[in-house]
């Protein structure tokens, strides 16, 4: 069963993930409520070597992705644990610092399609700050929106840039798919 068209935009959660040993730990998923949508453009360009007044060799070269997702609103908690923004618990504020250091994380989402939804995670993301915009409202009133731009890059570990379910995956994973960063388990 797969899908002929795919649509919408839903499900879209983040781990942060840290790197022990040479490992990635990824935290689990946390929900990423209010997704709007989502564009990846590619990074990398295609190579080629001319020789004998032809294209002698080509070579891809992926370098992941340059993502904007646009969302109803940046949840506090994704601006503190992946931005690094200073929660003050206290006074029930949160501060944005110049020095702020950024979290590595994971993102997942997914699309609709008409068989079946396609579920994403792209393994290896660094954002930027989000838009930060209002205006005034009207007599048809619609909301604002946060642009967060972030780009995907190959993990360290293994190359992988991003994995997603077909019609073929089985219910196992993808039932499971936002409980923990999909990993390909490795069968001896």
């Amino acid at each position: 069963m797969a899908n002929k068209v795919t649509f919408g935009l839903k499900n879209t959660h983040y781990a942060p993930f840290e790197v022990v040993d040479g490992e990635i730990i990824y935290e689990t998923p946390i929900p990423l409520p209010g997704s709007v949508e989502l564009t990846l453009d590619p990074r990398g360009d295609l190579m080629e070597f001319y020789a004998d007044d032809i294209v002698y060799y080509s070579s891809d070269n992926n370098q992941g992705y340059e993502g904007t997702l646009t969302v109803a609103k940046i949840t506090d908690e994704f601006l503190v644990e992946v931005l690094g923004q200073e929660e003050d618990e206290q006074d029930g504020v949160i501060t944005e610092v110049s020095d702020a250091k950024t979290r590595p994380f994971a993102l997942m989402f997914e699309f609709d399609g008409d068989e079946k939804a396609v579920r994403h995670v792209l393994y290896n993301c660094t954002a930027n700050r989000p838009t930060v915009g209002s205006s005034t409202k009207t007599e048809s009133t619609e909301p604002n929106t946060s642009d967060l731009t972030f780009i995907a890059g190959p993990r360290e570990t293994d190359m992988a840039v991003k994995t997603k379910t077909t019609g073929s995956t089985s219910s196992e994973v993808y039932d499971a798919w936002y409980d923990e960063v999909y990993e390909k388990v490795e069968t001896p």
